[in-house]
């Protein structure tokens, strides 16, 4: 039994790990790991995608076994059987993928096997129900979803939120936060972060996981290095430098620019694609912009401002009540097939449900995007041409991964991304539109992305990269588009002297 609030002494001992090894197959994931969390700590794990992180998280969680190790939590041997397990006794985990089931109610995902307590005679009082999950939503300070809302209406953030919820009405002693912020909106980050400064003051503790590095410093009291399964080093607050704890991430000073060294926004005169007074009902009012070649178009706002639903009306994957999107030679992209047919790729921001076959292999998602590059007469496969041009992006995007029949699902999320990225990239896109391109990426992959847009720019392709990171639009673009409430409310050219300060107020 998880022990009550009176007997939370700041400083205790609440969890210990021990000589923890995982490996899966040839790869080791963790190597003799040990830490230890106390009451009122809040503990961030940062690395580099397949360092570990989500590792040993998901053992403490009861997601999965360790081979070799112990773990003691509350001064007793901790070994829980499954999350439910874990959650129940005191430890609870919001997961980096997604938590939720689409086709229930709200209210029907947050007391998931748990409907007895709303019903009588078998029959389940929905009044109660929603009652009570619109008390656990507002109790974590979210007004804006309730209890019968239909899951699969709900956008990503708010699902996230909803998985939050879930977890924190349990008060868990120890709560887990692996990769939640990449899929929130300001507001949404907040709720996160008053939950965590709660635990705090409560004296329990959270394990906090992020590739924010600005974030995970602002956020955590002490800071925890994983490199290739390896515990690196663990930073107090007073030594957090950025500069330190990323050499620790990677082992070695980076090399090259991390965002673009000019400062001097350029581009080609001709316009590659056009947005002609695009209206989508209740997400973008009236919104024109023109997107060059050769030029890094930066699409920035907070997350309901509409620069998500932009940037599918932009691939055709959503449908404008008014104006329209076109290309160069006037045509009009009405769908997805025409995007692609005329060299548009998308990456959306829900990767692993809109922009990967999770059950499929590396070399299947990469290779259904290009079969005009290695089929013959765009018909008859032959496999050794469709692995060759497979085995060109692995090796191009230094994915890592066992083989290329391994399946996405068990790739690192920055893996995942790199294999969204070859499947556009490979195909030859000339329009690239980038929706939270280094989402859940760690630093090194970033820097990859980065400089791989960098390299696209200079051939001439056209980048869109819509992002809620002010830094990485600032960084990357040669010009930046602000939008609220579904219009552009300012435009903003590359400068060394623009500011985010400058940006945020045309932003709220």
């Amino acid at each position: 039994m998880v022990s009550s609030v009176k007997e939370r002494v700041r400083g205790e001992v609440l969890l210990t790990v021990s000589d923890m090894t995982k490996t899966f197959g040839p790869v080791t994931a963790l190597n003799n790991v040990s830490m230890t969390l106390r009451r009122g700590d809040v503990l961030g794990l940062i690395g580099e995608n397949g360092s570990g992180k989500s590792t040993v998280s998901s053992i403490i969680a009861g997601m999965q076994k360790a081979d070799r190790g112990e773990m003691t939590f509350l001064g007793e041997k901790w070994d829980p059987q499954s999350m439910l397990d874990a959650l129940e006794r005191g430890v609870g985990m919001i997961v980096q993928e997604s938590g939720t089931i689409p086709g229930i109610s709200v209210a029907e995902n947050i007391f998931l096997g748990e409907l007895y307590q709303f019903s009588k005679f078998g029959i389940v009082s929905r009044k109660k129900l929603n009652d009570a999950a619109n008390a656990v939503l507002k109790n974590i300070g979210v007004e804006n979803v309730s209890g019968d809302m239909p899951m699969i209406s709900l956008d990503f953030q708010a699902r996230k939120l909803i998985e939050i919820a879930k977890v924190v009405m349990k008060e868990p002693e120890i709560l887990i936060v692996d990769e939640t912020t990449t899929a929130l909106s300001q507001h949404g980050r907040e709720v996160l972060y008053k939950i965590v400064d709660r635990y705090r003051s409560e004296n329990r503790a959270v394990i906090f996981i992020s590739h924010d590095l600005d974030e995970i410093m602002e956020v955590c009291d002490t800071l925890t290095v994983l490199r290739d399964g390896n515990m690196i080093r663990t930073f107090e607050k007073s030594e957090f430098d950025p500069d330190d704890i990323r050499t620790s991430m990677i082992g070695r000073e980076m090399q090259g620019d991390y965002y673009r060294s000019d400062f001097v926004p350029s581009w080609d005169e001709d316009v590659a694609l056009n947005v002609d007074n695009v209206v989508v009902t209740g997400h973008v009012n009236g919104v024109s912009l023109e997107v060059h070649r050769g030029e890094i178009l930066g699409i920035g706002g907070l997350s309901h401002c509409g620069m998500h639903t932009l940037g599918k009306t932009m691939f055709g994957a959503v449908a404008p009540d008014g104006g329209k999107v076109t290309l160069s030679d006037g045509t009009e992209v009405k769908n997805e097939f025409v995007a692609m047919k005329n060299m548009l790729g998308y990456v959306s921001k829900d990767r692993d449900n809109e922009s990967l076959i999770l059950s499929a292999s590396v070399k299947d998602n990469i290779a259904i995007a290009g079969m005009e590059k290695y089929a013959v007469n765009n018909f008859l496969i032959l496999d050794g041409r469709e692995k060759k041009y497979v085995d060109e992006q692995i090796d191009g995007l230094s994915i890592k991964c066992s083989s290329r029949d391994q399946a996405v699902q068990t790739l690192s999320g920055g893996n995942k991304q790199k294999v969204v990225f070859g499947k556009w990239v490979g195909r030859g896109s000339e329009i690239l539109i980038l929706d939270c391109p280094t989402r859940g990426v760690d630093i090194g992959v970033k820097q990859a992305m980065y400089q791989l847009m960098v390299k696209l720019k200079s051939e001439g392709k056209s980048i869109i990269m819509i992002s809620e990171e002010l830094p990485e639009l600032m960084g990357m673009s040669d010009r930046l588009i602000i939008m609220k409430d579904g219009k552009v409310t300012k435009e903003f050219l590359r400068s060394s002297e623009l500011s985010d300060a400058e940006i945020i107020k045309y932003m709220i």
